[in-house]
């Protein structure tokens, strides 16, 4: 498993396509969800991108504080369904909130998460912050993550 962080502007024509596709794929296809993908916050963000031999297997996006939220956010998450089940998403979000800290200095980070998921948020260290809410058709929690002294 290979870890990519590349900005908006230095994604190649190839990873771009591939990261779009995995998310119709996960998102519109596979949860026969209608919604608009492609929401204009693409071009701030970070993409994290997934690689097995060369194939997207998993992404991420990770948008700066004061784009989507007051924070720094992760949105996006997707592992290939070929690859589910054997920690990719755990190591994906880890390796993101790497990132936000990191790079953004920062001391917390949002995100909206699909409800069905909580559980696995709250084992990663995110605490519930919102009532329950629908994006997109889905109940969704707003949950975060603050910092801690081994990030």
């Amino acid at each position: 498993m290979q870890f990519k962080v590349i900005p908006f502007k230095e994604l190649s024509l190839e990873e771009l396509y591939q990261q779009l596709q995995l998310r119709a794929e996960i998102f519109v296809v596979e949860q026969n969800c209608v919604y608009n993908d492609l929401d204009g916050n693409d071009e701030l963000a970070h993409h994290l991108l997934v690689l097995d031999e060369g194939k997207l297997t998993g992404y991420a996006r990770m948008l700066p504080p004061g784009s989507r939220f007051k924070n720094a956010s992760i949105g996006r998450l997707v592992v290939h369904a070929d690859y589910r089940f054997k920690g990719h998403a755990r190591k994906i979000m880890e390796e993101a909130a790497k990132f936000c800290f990191s790079s953004w200095n920062i001391e917390c980070i949002n995100i909206s998460a699909q409800k069905y998921l909580k559980a696995f948020y709250t084992s990663l260290g995110y605490k519930i912050v919102s009532d329950e809410y629908l994006e997109d058709g889905i109940p969704h929690l707003k949950m975060e993550l603050k910092k801690s002294n081994n990030q």
